[in-house]
């Protein structure tokens, strides 16, 4: 998907509240992840999360924020691959606080997983998943994404686009906790009554 495909999705989606839901979860990634390296992505055993991967390296270039790149975590790397990806699951007992664990998973995630993620949990990673209901995986996650295959406007596969694409996005500040319940009260009241 090039952007001006994501683009057009995006234009599609603008009035189902899921370029909002995205957005958040991006938010939230970049937010949590305070140094180069410290993003770090898993999936399953049997499905790595390269496309994620991918698309989060491109932005973390394009918009020149080095937190963005991720590091790919994987069950089984090959001893001859290049350093970037011969990064084990042993990098997950070395997380951290400041750091965040993003599990891309598709399928229900196994033991193992769920015993690594609930480990870097405490120790003070953020956890974030992209999945499609697993209610063990996401009662470990500080925030989840999830993507039902039963809604037909989105894909596993687009989901994962919509969130590098916001990822890239600069953060805008939070409001103050005064004016969010200022705007809160107003709402509720109908607004400021006239003098």
């Amino acid at each position: 998907m090039d952007a001006n495909q994501v683009a057009l999705l995006r234009a599609v989606l603008s009035s189902t509240g899921w370029l909002e839901r995205t957005g958040e979860f991006a938010r939230a990634m970049r937010v949590s992840t305070r140094e180069p390296g410290g993003l770090m992505l898993v999936g399953t055993p049997d499905d790595e999360p390269w496309h994620l991967a991918a698309h989060l390296d491109e932005e973390s270039r394009w918009s020149d924020v080095p937190e963005l790149s991720p590091t790919l975590v994987r069950w089984a790397p090959p001893v001859d691959a290049p350093p970037h990806l011969r990064v084990g699951m042993d990098r997950l007992a070395a997380a951290r606080r400041g750091q965040t664990l993003v599990v891309v998973a598709q399928e229900t995630a196994p033991v193992p997983l769920l015993e690594r993620v609930d480990d870097a949990r405490r120790t003070g990673a953020t956890i974030l998943t992209v999945d499609t209901g697993d209610k063990e995986l996401e009662g470990l996650a500080h925030e989840a994404l999830v993507v039902s295959s039963q809604q037909r406007l989105v894909t596993f596969d687009g989901a994962q686009h919509l969130v590098s694409a916001a990822a890239g996005e600069p953060v805008a500040p939070r409001r103050r906790l005064r004016a969010r319940l200022a705007r809160l009260l107003d709402t509720i009241s109908g607004g400021p009554v006239p003098d």
